[in-house]
């Protein structure tokens, strides 16, 4: 069954050089499983309550795939930068 990683922005990036500094990181490293991503920051349009700063949404094969590319030490070693960057969100949907 798919698993969906998705990432809520609650907040405008507060520190750009930490952004910059996880993207190059999670771009440089190989996936340890095999994901799709699906959204990364597109337009958000509201339809109930404020829209996030910003989403991504990324595609597993499974829950346990999802888990193990967000607790991979490659994407661990990413995470810190982000969390400084700005105010996150992030959660795990099991899909249909």
């Amino acid at each position: 069954m798919p698993a969906y990683l998705i990432v809520l922005r609650t907040e405008p990036v507060r520190d750009e050089a930490a952004m910059v500094e996880y993207q190059r990181k999670t771009r440089e490293t190989a996936p340890t499983v095999p994901l799709k991503p699906l959204v990364v920051h597109g337009t958000t349009i509201p339809l109930e309550g404020e829209a996030p700063d910003g989403v991504v949404m990324i595609e597993f094969a499974s829950v346990e795939d999802a888990k193990a590319w967000y607790n991979s030490p490659d994407y661990q070693a990413a995470l810190p930068h982000r969390l400084k960057a700005a105010g996150y969100q992030t959660f795990i949907v099991e899909g249909l």
